[in-house]
């Protein structure tokens, strides 16, 4: 099976949609463990890697990661932390790397179903996980790229609320100052079933007040960056602020349940660097044929133009650069593919901030997605740089990784993470999706 962004049927907050076979483990009721993602060992089973050709070549273009010690990046949890954006910082770099804001749902998921619910009959799942959805999936994978991230948005004034506050400031270490909990509104709430190579998804909640009107600044902080997912048809004077303050703004958009798919109505794309949809939106709005055809059209409206191909990986057209790619998807086994597009975003967004190449964006970002789908999914689900190092070592170790598109030189593909990684990269404890959210905080340096 190949992870990637995924593909059809985004809702207009970004939350990912798609597929994905059923599997018996319960890796979802475990806490605490930071899985390499790189295999089972020789004789494993394959799970992620990637080649990719792309005309913008190999080779990092930005600095070199280094270990930032025990501290994290901008407050971040536990454990070592790398920066990927070490050797481009200077004393007047703004205090925030990557604004978002959003909609935080608490996600609860079951997996290992044999099929759909049956009406009038009770069905058990052999998995499940809970934790952080909405938004929350984009600003945790970026907070674990070591960026330092600012999330604004309203948190329910619930024990759903308090948990999903406390584990994205407490665990992940995201400035959430720009974010407010809303007397008596409660929390968005997202059941998602996996079955049959499919997923349902049943979500509940109301719209928020305004984060103004709870006291929000209505001005985004200072960022080097921001990420936004773009609604048809409607401006956010949010991003025309960013953009005017100088960050650089990357945005993915909702599917378009008008049905019109007009680019006039994706007004905000002026002030974006980079748009990022999946493959069913870009030919919609761009009345094109193919992927390919959709990328160059877009490019004509934006400077960067990605568009995610669901197993066939993922193709992007610089317009500033002349600049191509085209990277296959990534062969995993996957558990849950909740939130794998907001990671891809992540994984792209942090490629460009260090100033790799494009095709590196697109490696990376494949590779970022591929590791999150094998753990129970939403914001807990993503890798972390220990998980990505460990994957790098396995790859090197056994060179058994495939692609979507059969075998490939998956070792010249990623030889750029050899410039980024350190000889030695220590593990940083990430949280991972639980199937309550009662259990306690493991204690600093657990």
């Amino acid at each position: 099976m190949t992870a990637g962004h995924t593909a059809d049927g985004r809702a207009a907050d970004g939350r990912a949609a798609g597929g994905q076979a059923a599997d018996e483990r319960t890796g979802g009721e475990r806490t605490g463990e930071a899985r390499s993602g790189g295999g089972r060992g020789a004789a494993g089973t394959v799970a992620a890697g990637t080649a990719g050709a792309g005309t913008g070549g190999a080779g990092t273009g930005g600095g070199a990661v280094v270990a930032a010690g025990a501290a994290s990046v901008g407050g971040a949890a536990r454990g070592v932390v790398l920066d990927p954006l070490a050797a481009l910082r200077t004393p007047d770099d703004p205090p925030c790397d990557v604004y978002l804001t959003g909609t935080v749902f608490l996600d609860i998921i079951f997996t290992g179903l044999d099929s759909a619910p049956v009406c009038g009959t009770e069905t058990w799942a052999r998995g499940m996980g809970s934790g952080p959805g909405g938004v929350a999936n984009m600003a945790t994978a970026l907070s674990r790229l070591g960026l330092r991230t600012s999330l604004a948005a309203a948190f329910g004034d619930d024990v759903y609320g308090d948990h999903c506050w406390d584990t994205l400031s407490l665990d992940e270490g995201i400035d959430l100052s720009p974010s407010r909990k809303i007397a008596g509104w409660h929390s968005p709430v997202t059941v998602s079933m996996a079955y049959d190579g499919e997923r349902t998804m049943v979500s509940h909640g109301h719209d928020a007040p305004p984060l103004a009107c709870a006291g929000a600044p209505p001005t985004p902080p200072p960022a080097r960056a921001c990420v936004a997912s773009l609604v048809p048809g409607r401006r956010e004077e949010w991003i025309a602020r960013a953009h005017a303050q100088g960050s650089r703004v990357f945005a993915d958009v909702g599917w378009d349940e008008s049905g019109r798919w007009d680019p006039a109505d994706l007004a905000d794309l002026e002030h974006c660097e980079a748009f990022l949809p999946n493959a069913a939106e870009a030919v919609r709005y761009t009345r094109t044929d193919s992927p390919e055809a959709a990328a160059r059209a877009l490019a004509e409206l934006v400077p960067v133009a990605v568009v995610t191909t669901g197993r066939a990986g993922a193709v992007a057209v610089d317009s500033s650069t002349g600049e191509s790619a085209a990277v296959p998807a990534l062969a995993v086994e996957a558990l849950d593919p909740t939130g794998a597009g907001d990671v891809f975003v992540a994984g792209y967004t942090t490629g460009a901030l260090a100033g790799w190449p494009l095709a590196d964006r697109l490696a990376f970002a494949n590779l970022t997605a591929a590791l999150s789908v094998q753990e129970f999914g939403g914001a807990l689900a993503a890798p972390g740089w220990a998980e990505i190092a460990a994957w790098w070592k396995h790859v090197k170790q056994f060179d058994d990784q495939e692609t979507s598109t059969g075998a490939g030189d998956v070792l010249r593909r990623y030889a750029f993470l050899d410039d980024l990684l350190p000889g030695r990269c220590g593990r940083r404890t990430l949280r991972r999706a639980v199937p309550t959210i009662g259990f306690g905080r493991p204690a600093p340096g657990d």
